[in-house]
């Protein structure tokens, strides 16, 4: 079995189930009392929210590249940056390691691909729907990506950082994102990503009209796909 390297903290409310889902999943493959090789190193997620709010991308790279090399020195076979977002620095943490990274929009359409999904919605933070970094990876598999309206973007972004990510979960915030999905499945799409670890926490399939296509359950899953067929 291959060791797992994470990359949390950003926030930990959402990097809980990373761990849990490897470990579940790795009981799933194989059972008996087996459980997966993980090395975690959490970060200080003000700090990142900070780079992120300033633009300062550089510095946030820096910071996880540095975790990144932690990791590979603590003997991590390949890495997965547990949020969305921060995927905008993979090249740079990339550049600082040795161990391939697993990205989580390429493992998000490997799986929209299996089931055939190639209109799809993205929701996640501002960054994430609004920059290129993270959708390109989709439109280059011929995947067609669809962002809601801007006042949407706000609530997405603003739920996610002001309740999610500080654990807070409210009915009222649920139901806003069942409108949002709603549109977006009126404008054509046929599934949604939940393009924020976050998001996870808060929307099910059963709340949803389109397919969900969880990210941080694609992302974890995959992870023990690579861990296992070593």
């Amino acid at each position: 079995m291959k060791t797992i390297g994470l990359i949390g903290g950003m926030s930990w409310e959402s990097t809980v189930p990373y761990y849990q889902i490897i470990n579940n999943e790795v009981k799933k493959r194989i059972g008996g009392l087996h459980s997966a090789k993980v090395i975690l190193y959490s970060v200080e997620f003000d700090e990142i929210e900070k780079c992120q709010s300033n633009g300062d991308w550089e510095k946030s790279g820096d910071i996880l590249g540095d975790a990144a090399q932690g990791l590979e020195a603590a003997g991590a076979d390949f890495i997965l940056i547990c949020t969305n977002t921060m995927h905008k620095v993979a090249p740079q943490i990339q550049s600082m390691i040795h161990i391939p990274i697993i990205h989580i929009a390429d493992a998000t359409a490997q799986e929209l691909e299996k089931c055939q999904i190639r209109r799809v919605g993205l929701l996640g933070t501002k960054y994430t729907m609004t920059q290129e970094f993270y959708k390109q990876r989709l439109i280059d598999r011929g995947i067609e990506v669809m962002i809601p309206d801007l006042e949407d973007i706000d609530a997405v972004n603003d739920i996610i950082f002001h309740e999610l990510c500080i654990g807070k979960i409210r009915e009222e915030s649920r139901k806003k994102f069942q409108n949002i999905i709603d549109s977006l499945k009126d404008k054509g799409a046929d599934g949604v990503i939940l393009g924020c670890t976050e998001i996870g926490l808060l929307i099910h399939q059963a709340d949803s009209s389109l397919p969900v296509f969880d990210t941080t359950m694609i992302h974890a899953k995959r992870a023990v796909e690579i861990a296992l067929n070593s």
